[in-house]
């Protein structure tokens, strides 16, 4: 039997986000978005085998997608940024992106701070962040490599929690606080000697993510 392809999987998302306001990232909400989209349950496990977790995991892998299509969009624009232009555009512009399903954001955080779930969460943030840094044109290596992914790990998951609490009016104190995290960055290299003397801080947990990744796949399939 053919695999269901990730066009036919962001549908059934997109069906089932609406019933997540209501009902949590549970199998009730998947029912209704496999109902909704004219499915039966049945074909909805076989998309999502371990059920509303791994929907959790492609609704992280969608959003990616979406980032880098919309930076990739902007042509020579965004290649003419400066990397850390670039990166702070990519944090902002995915969580712009989930502006509508900021109250499904906010409950599969819960669901992935779950020690449980530790594993699956690390694997989401390392994507995320792998995929700003490709999307930039990173082409580092060795701990460089993990590196930057270590720290932007960091301004990136403390940006995304204070956005979810943000109340502020179009979220500008969220992206205030996202210029700070991006200068604290750029000033703890300087500080500690640049890139390489960070190098061991991140390398072994950020290899083990990639491990994890690796593992979970794309999460869904």
């Amino acid at each position: 039997m053919a695999r269901d392809s990730d066009a036919l999987k962001d549908e059934l998302l997109v069906s089932t986000l609406p019933h997540v306001l209501f009902d949590g990232w549970t199998d009730r909400a998947l029912a209704a978005g496999a109902e909704s989209m004219g499915i039966d349950m049945a074909r909805a496990r076989r998309m999502f085998p371990q059920g509303t977790i791994d929907l959790v995991g492609h609704f992280s892998d969608w959003a990616d997608r979406r980032m880098v299509a919309e930076l990739e969009a902007r042509g020579e624009e965004f290649q003419a940024l400066k990397v850390r232009e670039k990166i702070t555009l990519a944090v902002r512009t995915r969580l712009e992106l989930l502006e509508p399903h900021k109250e499904a954001l906010r409950r599969a955080a819960a669901i992935l701070a779950m020690p449980i779930h530790v594993g699956l969460a690390s694997a989401i943030v390392y994507r995320t962040v792998d995929a700003m840094w490709r999307v930039a044109g990173d082409q580092s290596a060795d701990f460089n490599f993990y590196t930057k992914r270590g720290l932007l790990a960091a301004v990136q998951t403390s940006t995304t929690l204070y956005w979810l609490a943000d109340q502020s009016d179009d979220h500008e104190a969220t992206w205030e606080f996202l210029d700070r995290r991006i200068a604290d960055v750029l000033a703890f290299g300087r500080r500690f000697g640049g890139l390489a003397r960070l190098g061991q801080a991140f390398e072994g947990p950020f290899r083990f993510a990639a491990v994890v990744r690796d593992r979970f796949g794309r999460a869904g399939q």
